[in-house]
């Protein structure tokens, strides 16, 4: 059996020895790295059972190489060493997905008992992996379920343009599965070993946009305590997937114009620009179109984004994928339960057919999920659909009424439309007529009201 290989991270040499000197000794083959940048380079072109790496590093810290490690590969785990150990840092490591959490100084022993307990943990989580199906290879095709023409035409040229570079953007209502598209593009394209980074651009922090999408040099700006890798950088060698992307900011539209055009980013404070080599997949749930005439989005950045256009039908649409979507939600769920699965019956299937699902899949899914638990037999009837709660409420519905002010009223219309989607902000925001952010902004500012 071959000797387990071992990436040891860390820019200090000492470090770097004692992990050298523990493990050699015990059998294990060791490759070193002085730093985050370096260590991700050799993870791309060899394969590793175990990396361990230092939290505290001048260019990138350690919780930096733990997550990008996890996009390239879950599987592979990644322990923590660090000489300020907290339980808080202790318990962000775990929720990161670090497999162990080392103080120093250590002995060889505890490095040795360490490595035994994240490699064999690996193993076994490979195992379970491999025997349920939920291997990356697996999953590409399993998560879109389909037999509607239209949208397996749309997979057919999905799966033609993977092989690619272009740009693609993909449009659809909330609910239709467009981040599933963009993961199917993914898993067929050439880069498929790559990360997989996808950045929702309505939830960028104000302010930081710019930070988080290509990172920022240390002392860029008032809190840049370290040199920070953005999600573009993150994504080399890979994709990056820009979902909402009619909720970036204007000023960032025009560096991802340049991004797009030049294929080099610049990080907030940076002196130098740095190539990347990502494919770039754009996401929308409104017409780019609309939004270019109405002076929300940059034309040139629209044109640049939309070489290979690529529209997902909502499910009103495509009926004939409603029946088959519910019997792989009933056993999702059914199984998910630890009960049998249930059976719709003929009266719910007549009513599923007949909505026009606003939610598209999204919907569908929830209400099946939701008639599981609230039915007791084995057949579902149509009131175990529990279909317009909302209205049914008379203390939620939105009433006008003397003196109610139409502040109020649009309170009260934003709270019921999440309600009715289940907390859904993109899709209640799409329903209301407003922006992810504007509704965002409206939450906050009823939150500090105490309302």
């Amino acid at each position: 059996m071959d000797a387990h290989s071992i990436l040891i991270v860390g820019d200090e040499p000492d470090m770097r020895t004692a992990l050298i000197h523990a493990l050699d000794g015990a059998g294990y083959s060791v490759e070193t790295a002085s730093s985050g940048f370096e260590a991700l380079e050799k993870f791309k072109k060899d394969k590793f059972s175990l990396v361990i790496t230092d939290v505290n590093m001048s260019e990138m810290s350690g919780f930096e190489v733990l997550e990008e490690i996890k996009r390239m590969s879950s599987e592979v785990p990644v322990a923590l060493i660090t000489a300020n150990g907290t339980v808080d840092n202790a318990v962000e490591a775990m929720k990161k997905g670090a497999a162990d959490y080392i103080l120093k100084p250590f002995s060889d022993e505890t490095i040795q008992l360490a490595v035994r307990k994240a490699i064999k943990n690996r193993n076994g989580r490979a195992k379970i992996s491999f025997q349920n199906g939920y291997s990356r290879k697996n999953q590409k095709s399993r998560r879109i379920i389909t037999q509607d023409p239209k949208l397996l035409n749309i997979l057919k040229l999905a799966e033609n343009v993977a092989q690619s570079n272009a740009t693609i953007l993909i449009q659809g209502e909330s609910g239709t599965g467009k981040e599933m598209v963009a993961s199917y593009i993914h898993h067929h394209s050439s880069q498929k070993d790559g990360p997989y980074v996808a950045v929702n651009c309505a939830s960028l922090p104000d302010g930081l946009a710019e930070s988080e999408l290509f990172g920022h040099e240390k002392g860029s700006f008032t809190g840049a305590l370290n040199r920070k890798i953005g999600k573009f950088e993150l994504a080399n060698h890979g994709t990056i997937v820009l979902d909402e992307i009619s909720e970036m900011p204007m000023p960032i539209q025009a560096k991802l114009l340049r991004a797009l055009q030049e294929r080099i980013i610049d990080r907030v404070g940076g002196s130098r620009p740095v190539p990347i080599d990502v494919r770039i997949i754009a996401i929308s749930n409104i017409d780019l179109k609309k939004a270019v005439k109405g002076g929300k989005f940059r034309e040139d950045l629209y044109y640049r984004l939309n070489v290979i256009p690529i529209t997902i039908p909502p499910l009103r649409k495509r009926r004939d994928d409603i029946l088959l979507l519910t019997d792989h939600f009933l056993k999702k769920y059914g199984s998910s339960n630890g009960t049998r699965v249930k059976k719709m019956s003929d009266s719910a299937i007549s009513t599923l057919l007949n909505l026009e699902w606003r939610g598209n899949v999204r919907e569908l899914e929830n209400t099946v999920q939701r008639a599981i638990l609230l039915s007791d037999g084995e057949v579902i009837l149509p009131g175990h659909l529990f279909l317009g709660e909302v209205e049914s409420e008379g203390n939620d519905s939105v009433r006008i009424r003397p003196g109610l002010s139409v502040r109020e009223m649009e309170r009260k219309l934003i709270f019921m439309t999440l309600k009715d989607v289940n907390e859904n902000r993109t899709h209640a925001a799409e329903m209301l007529g407003i922006s992810i952010r504007t509704l965002r902004n409206k939450l906050h500012k009823y939150k500090e009201e105490g309302k």
